[in-house]
């Protein structure tokens, strides 16, 4: 199988890029080079998706089984993809966000039927226009998508809802018994996913005939409370996690860059129903425990001083937080 992956070597996309490899399919990745990340086996091809220019007679040589864009976020992008791959590829995969599903959510138990809508967060709303824009392209043109909605998937990041994903900072304050804030009370329920699990599934829906003109997700189905969560990667680092609770509003007046993320996201407890990518790749089993997971991504952190990034404003904003909350006064 023949295969091109827009980007491929980010924090979900490196291990669906390793299985590939390692499943002996013919993977190509259209990437800048930007990311320190070598993936053995695979083919190289350096570019910038949005060089007009230079993509087009790149790509005019090949036909594809199958496309995965793994860096598309606007209609904007749909709209150059489709242009770009139109007639010469076999299967469209767009990577969009289990966010766009309902919020808040009218039932815990999310399927790929839950309606999409998100008032909360702007990123959500153009993954929700992304996908509108290629379901129309299948309606009308026949573009053969498919597409992929991940929810909060680690490896090579931090699986927090405050501080984290890929600074070393909350770990440094686990380390020193300083407070992490957990949003709610902490009680509210959450799935994290090993990007070597997602990838289980995600590889399985490459050229397969059932996938082309439907959506899923893919994730775990171990379920874990918030404060589990944090609990968790401080026994990793090897300490007690010293939790302040604090609501996710109050989070959101005092730091706006959190309100999409909390608000329209992980403020909300959800399930998620994996039948669909059950019935049609019957082979996927998410089998890294949280516990198990986050020990081979701290190992991972830890294997290189220079992914150890602590920031010191990432610091004084959640000190900021907590000391407005024991004020209960937002204005910081």
């Amino acid at each position: 199988m023949k295969v091109l992956f827009i980007g491929g070597t980010g924090n979900i996309s490196r291990s669906v890029s390793l299985g590939c490899v390692a499943r002996g399919m013919d993977l190509h990745l259209l990437t800048r080079g930007t990311r320190d990340v070598t993936i053995p086996g695979a083919r190289v091809m350096r570019a910038d998706i949005n060089a007009t220019n230079d993509i087009q007679p790149l790509l005019e040589a090949h036909h594809w089984d199958a496309v995965v864009d793994w860096i598309a976020f606007t209609p904007e992008d749909i709209e150059r993809d489709i242009g770009l791959f139109q007639g010469r590829t076999n299967q469209f995969v767009f990577i969009s966000s289990a966010s766009v599903y309902q919020k808040p959510p009218a039932h815990p138990v999310i399927t790929e039927s839950t309606p999409l809508l998100n008032p909360f967060w702007e990123y959500s709303r153009r993954k929700i226009a992304c996908e509108e824009r290629l379901n129309r392209a299948y309606r009308d043109d026949g573009f053969p998508i498919t597409i992929v909605r991940p929810s909060h998937t680690y490896d090579t990041v931090i699986p927090l809802s405050i501080g984290g994903w890929t600074e070393y900072t909350p770990i440094e304050r686990i380390r020193k018994g300083q407070p992490l804030i957990v949003h709610g009370d902490g009680t509210s329920l959450w799935t994290v996913t090993h990007s070597e699990d997602f990838a289980k599934g995600f590889i399985g829906l490459l050229g397969h005939p059932r996938a082309i003109g439907e959506a899923f997700h893919i994730t775990s189905d171990e379920i874990l409370t918030w404060n589990q969560i944090y609990q968790t990667v401080a026994a990793a680092a090897g300490h007690e996690a010293h939790l302040i609770h604090i609501p996710s509003d109050f989070i959101a007046a005092c730091e706006e860059s959190f309100r999409g993320g909390l608000l329209g996201d992980k403020a909300h407890s959800v399930i998620f129903d994996n039948s669909k990518i059950k019935r049609v790749v019957p082979e996927f089993q998410a089998t890294i425990p949280f516990h198990v997971g986050i020990k081979r991504t701290l190992a991972w952190f830890e294997a290189d001083p220079a992914r150890q990034i602590v920031k010191q404003e990432t610091n004084e904003w959640m000190d900021r937080i907590i000391a407005a909350y024991r004020q209960k006064d937002v204005r910081i």
